[in-house]
């Protein structure tokens, strides 16, 4: 019961996300059947459904289309070369149990993506909803070119289209178990076969199995490698962000790696059956789970009901395309909560800066939005890599001329110069001072070369210099570089007499 209520929704939802994606619908129900009876074998959640997701169809939109004419049989055989590099990469991770580098993803660089692409599926779906024949691949120069011909909107299509996004947001609101996407998708298929909608309709659709084949258009590899590896990275969070909620909100184990070999395995089926990249789908995992399913053969189930119906899915030859396009943007509209920017605002500016630039990015590179990823991922690390360079070293000068200094943050080889001449500034500052004795235990890390630093102000420093309360995690290392006699016993709390020394944190403290 669990993989019919899930199938009535994936076949439609499938059939959207390909028209997202630039592909002729039945090419998302060829990826709708193989993906999720192939990542069934594998994958660890019990409740995570597999198939066309909407971020993953626009990223499919956006390496495709520099490179072939929307809905060509060329740009349909890049697709499934694209599902392949993807399945190969997100294969590979979970062989070499990289799971965990799904992790490394800053959230701050996703939000700002994440709100970039809602913005841009719900442009990429105007065109459509006014029924007008753009021709930009840039989605959001497509939306206004279609938004200034209004002499060419067919209202019918517009009513239609804003119909289905009030009914579909409207029956949210119902719990996930009320069947409204297909209730929707009855409803257009009753107006376009009965009403005589003027609209543009879905049309014929082929009937029979996938055409499973290995002999794809390998040719096009080079251009595929990279925006298949971004979309395999990226699009991993969400199936992992799924699998983990579930699985901590039953108290069970679930494993990243699996989900990545499963999830390979999805899409390297999805690509030889003629489909496109696929990923895990947060709603309709949430009706699997709330339908009662128990085990991952649900998912299983679910595509071979979407493989049965491929016979018979000419019927739905008469919905309108304005009902998909609805379906789509109702499934992006969520996702455009800009609270989540100004919450990182509040609690800090510099992530709230990564997110912000990825969402210009992503923007700006429209329709290749896996340049934004990209971008926010290189703003993440070189914001990292900043904070790191730079120690806030706290300072306290006993009556007995002793200067106690502890440094905070990451000893490594990039920061241990500034440790070095920030110390050399603070005993200029402290005349008085007679020895130094240095604190090691608010490091969050050291490193050779760190130690190595350190070493070299013992030898140079015209001040004798102690090393005291050293983490454990250091412990080895620094009995392995500093003499013996200049390792002293823990001193943390020694009391200063002159309020200390400090130089500024990052917030100019």
């Amino acid at each position: 019961m669990a993989a019919l209520s899930v199938a009535l929704i994936l076949i439609p939802q499938a059939m959207a996300y390909a028209q997202l994606a630039g592909l002729p619908p039945v090419h998302g129900l060829y990826a709708a059947a193989a993906a999720p009876i192939l990542a069934a074998f594998v994958g660890s959640s019990p409740y995570l459904q597999t198939g066309p997701v909407a971020m993953t169809s626009l990223l499919t939109l956006g390496a495709l289309a520099p490179l072939a004419p929307k809905g060509s049989a060329e740009f349909v055989a890049y697709a499934a070369v694209l599902a392949v590099v993807v399945g190969v990469v997100r294969l590979g991770l979970g062989l070499l149990r990289a799971g965990a580098f799904a992790y490394l993803l800053s959230e701050p660089a996703i939000s700002g993506f994440l709100f970039g692409g809602a913005l841009l599926i719900v442009a990429s779906q105007v065109p459509p909803l006014l029924d007008v024949d753009a021709t930009s691949t840039n989605p959001l120069s497509a939306a206004t070119q279609s938004l200034m011909e209004p002499s060419g909107w067919t209202l019918a299509a517009v009513a239609l289209g804003a119909a289905t996004v009030l009914a579909l947001m409207l029956g949210r609101r119902l719990g996930p178990l009320f069947p409204v996407v297909p209730l929707v998708a009855v409803a257009g298929l009753l107006v376009g076969g009965l009403t005589g909608h003027p609209g543009a309709l879905v049309g014929d659709i082929p009937t029979g199995l996938p055409p499973v084949s290995l002999d794809l258009l390998w040719s096009a590899l080079p251009h595929l490698i990279v925006p298949g590896a971004v979309i395999a990275i990226v699009g991993f969070a969400e199936p992992v962000a799924i699998a983990r909620r579930f699985a901590a909100e039953d108290r069970q184990r679930w494993n990243p790696d699996r989900e990545l070999v499963g999830q390979g395995l999805a899409n390297l089926a999805a690509g030889v059956a003629g489909g496109y990249p696929t990923g895990g789908s947060l709603s309709r995992s949430s009706l699997n789970r709330a339908a009662g399913a128990t085990s991952r053969w649900s998912g299983a189930l679910t595509g071979l009901l979407v493989l049965a119906a491929l016979p018979v899915v000419d019927v739905l030859a008469p919905l309108p395309r304005a009902v998909l396009a609805g379906l789509v943007v109702a499934a992006a509209l969520p996702l455009l909560d800009p609270r989540v920017l100004t919450r990182q605002w509040r609690l800090s500016p510099a992530q709230a800066g990564i997110a912000c630039s990825t969402f210009l990015a992503t923007l700006a590179f429209a329709p290749r939005i896996e340049r934004g990823v990209l971008v926010g991922v290189g703003l993440a690390v070189a914001v990292h890599l900043w904070r790191e360079l730079r120690l806030h070293i706290r300072t306290d000068l006993t009556a007995d001329g002793t200067l106690h200094v502890r440094p905070q943050g990451v000893l490594y080889y990039a920061s241990a110069p500034a440790l070095q001449d920030q110390l050399v500034d603070v005993v200029a500052r402290q005349p008085a001072a007679q020895r130094v004795v240095l604190h090691l235990n608010e490091l969050g890390r050291i490193d050779l070369s760190g130690m190595m630093t350190i070493r070299a102000m013992l030898d140079d420093f015209h001040l004798p210099v102690t090393v005291t309360d050293v983490p454990e995690h250091g412990r080895r290392l620094v009995a392995r570089v500093l003499p013996k006699d200049s390792i002293g016993p823990p001193v943390r709390d020694a009391p200063g007499t002159d309020g200390g020394v400090g130089m500024p944190d990052d917030h100019g403290r």
